[in-house]
Order: C-alpha cells, then structure tokens, then sequence
C-alpha cells in the first residue's frame, strides 16, 4: 500500500469521541496518517471535556471543530483510505458515497457525553473514552500496511474494534 493515508472518524454528533480519535491519530501518526473527523448531525460545538483530555495529552487542540460529514462527500475533499465509526448510532446511518472507495470498520466506544454523575464521574467516562482511543488507534498503527493486502487489512481494522 502506499506511504500516506487519510483516515475518517465518524460519529453522530462529532463533538467528543471523533474528535478526540482525530486529535490521537493526527499526534502519533505523523508523517504517515492525516486524521480528519465529521459527524451526520454534528452539534456544531466540541465538548470541552473532550479538549481537556486532548490538552492533558498534551496534543494540540487548533481547528478541531464539529462538522458535517457531507464535507468529506464533496468534490476536491481529501481522499480517505479508511473511515471507522466510533459511535454505535452513525454505525447505523446510511453513510455518504465515498470517492475511492475506502476500507471501513466500526470502532464503538460508549458516548461520554452521556454520563450522568459528578463532574469527577464525568471526568472518569472521558479519560477511560481517551484511553480506549488511544489504545485502538496504537493497534491500528502497529499494522504494517505496506505489507498487507486489502483484505488482510479489513480483518485486522475490524477485529481491533471488537477488542
């Protein structure tokens, strides 16, 4: 395969979980990975919470913004080698058409945003949704790409989810 890859992350909403997958990727996968991430209803707001995790982390935090994932469907939008879903109900979603035709998995981790509780609760669900992120996205890079083929690599995408 080649030496450069684009990867999508999709969620509902686009304001935590893709978000944070994207800032992940982008930090630890340079020069190889370009991470980008959109939302079929994006809430239009990144959760802080989600920036604070991303700060702690110490990966930057420009232009991260909740977007539509129509603007990765457009002509002249970059084009994606692999796009993961990370939320159960954009799984679900009839996705957009996508140029090139990239290899898909559905990575679901819990919403953090859902999480009822004491802000140290609160804290607690996105710090444990950062770690899993983390620990698919390190599984992911571990691939050797370049010596798969296609099919080797939609298995391994798709068991890293399910782990």
């Amino acid at each position: 395969m080649q030496a450069h890859y684009n990867v999508l992350f999709l969620c509902t909403g686009n304001s935590a979980r893709s978000i944070m997958a994207e800032a992940i990727l982008n930090g630890k996968g340079k020069p190889f990975f370009t991470a980008y991430s959109a939302g079929s209803h994006p809430r239009g707001v990144v959760s802080p919470e989600a920036l604070q995790q991303i700060s702690r982390a110490h990966l930057p935090t420009d232009g991260l913004r909740s977007k539509s994932w129509e603007e990765f469907a457009k002509p002249g939008a970059p084009k994606m080698n692999f796009v993961f879903t990370v939320c159960d109900s954009a799984a679900r979603e009839t996705c957009p058409v996508w140029p090139g035709q990239p290899m898909t998995a559905h990575w679901g981790v819990a919403d953090p945003g859902a999480t009822q509780g004491t802000q140290e609760q609160v804290e607690r669900a996105f710090r444990d949704t950062y770690m899993l992120l983390e620990r698919q996205i390190s599984l992911f890079l571990s691939l050797p790409l370049s010596s798969l083929d296609k099919l080797a690599i939609q298995r391994e995408i798709s068991r890293i989810g399910n782990q």
